[in-house]
């Protein structure tokens, strides 16, 4: 008796000494919201996959690094606009006109559907829609993650104006204090898709203003852009501007640029950095991410209200107008998903000095 006591007892003991590494990563979903938590780096992201599966939280000890300037996600609902970290789909940035090619064709969107506007189309039309279904909500001892899918080939009016059916599937894994964002999209078409997507995440420090912060960009090229913003087909390196662009002071610019030809590290991953007083956070993209745009236009005359402390590193599948200027001859990289195949790529948030 005394030796099953004894059996027990040190049963227990090591259950116990595993509680506090099995406890370390939590997944829970409370009503719409979806929280992802590692407690030993004091790290917790929230995700709204209802509207638009935007992560509109990501709490290092405390302070939201994204930025949020909403009250809750209803008020985000009524009045959306971007935020935390949406997808740009079908397509990021501008387009030099109501239409885009692919395969040697073109293809006129419908204005009268209401999901695009402007002379320059923008950012696609998924960054809000409350279509994503959730997958998988799980954590473990290495990590805590969600995957949400969105069945784009379902909806009618998507399809109308990007008739490439495809489903798009993403999942954010927070593991060791960093967040990765995975993106991977199925084609189910019989011609090849072309993938100009990306993200438009807001970024933001805490312990000073935008005027103190120093980033750095990890490309050796700029593209040079016209008056609309969109690429000429010209590039320049990235030092004609920035002379050191591991140390720009963005009290000294206003940035709404694209740069290509990214530093890549030995695991074949650009890093893009932001630092403040004392806190830093850095943003890796993966190989399939080929292009940044780095927005950070600060104070804008006439619009006291927005709050000039972000910067966005927005990880790219092409530059802006990739499509049309691919089809003019004028950019040699668009990427092309065959039928049947799958594009995988992720880029990750770190942080150090909170």
């Amino acid at each position: 008796m005394a030796r099953m006591a004894l059996r027990k007892e040190a049963a227990l003991l090591f259950l116990c000494s595993l509680s506090p590494a099995l406890a370390q990563y939590s997944a829970r979903q409370d009503g719409e919201i979806v929280h992802l938590e590692d407690s030993a780096h004091q790290v917790r992201v929230s995700i709204a996959p209802s509207v638009g599966n935007v992560a509109f939280e990501m709490r290092v000890k405390g302070e939201n690094v994204l930025r949020f300037p909403y009250a809750d996600i209803a008020q985000f609902r009524s009045h959306p606009a971007l935020n935390g970290i949406p997808l740009l789909a079908p397509w990021a940035n501008r387009l030099d006109e109501q239409a885009f090619y692919a395969n040697g064709k073109k293809y006129i969107f419908n204005m009268d559907l209401g999901n695009v506007h402007g002379v320059h189309p923008i950012h696609g039309f998924l960054s809000f829609n409350d279509q994503w279904k959730l997958v998988e909500l799980k954590a473990d001892h290495n990590a805590a993650w969600v995957t949400s899918r969105l069945d784009f080939y379902r909806e009618p009016t998507w399809m109308a104006q990007f008739p490439f059916a495809h489903t798009i599937e993403m999942t954010y894994r927070l593991s060791a204090g960093v967040l990765e964002v995975n993106l991977k999209l199925h084609n189910l078409s019989s011609e090849p898709m072309p993938v100009s997507i990306g993200f438009h995440p807001y970024y933001r420090l805490t312990d000073s203003p935008r005027e103190d912060w120093i980033v750095s960009i990890g490309a050796k090229e700029q593209w040079v852009l016209n008056s609309d913003k969109i690429p000429t087909g010209e590039t320049l390196p990235i030092e004609k501007t920035f002379p050191d662009p591991n140390h720009i002071a963005l009290k000294d610019y206003k940035l709404d640029d694209v740069f290509g030809e990214l530093v890549r590290d030995a695991q074949r991953r650009a890093v893009m950095r932001v630092k403040g007083k004392s806190q830093q956070l850095e943003v890796l993209f993966g190989p399939k991410y080929n292009t940044v745009v780095v927005f950070s236009p600060g104070a804008i005359p006439g619009n006291p209200a927005q709050d000039p402390n972000f910067v966005c590193f927005e990880p790219m599948a092409g530059i802006t107008d990739a499509m049309n200027l691919a089809y003019r001859g004028l950019y040699h990289d668009l990427q092309m998903l065959p039928p049947g195949e799958v594009w995988d790529e992720s880029f990750w948030i770190r942080t150090a000095g909170f």
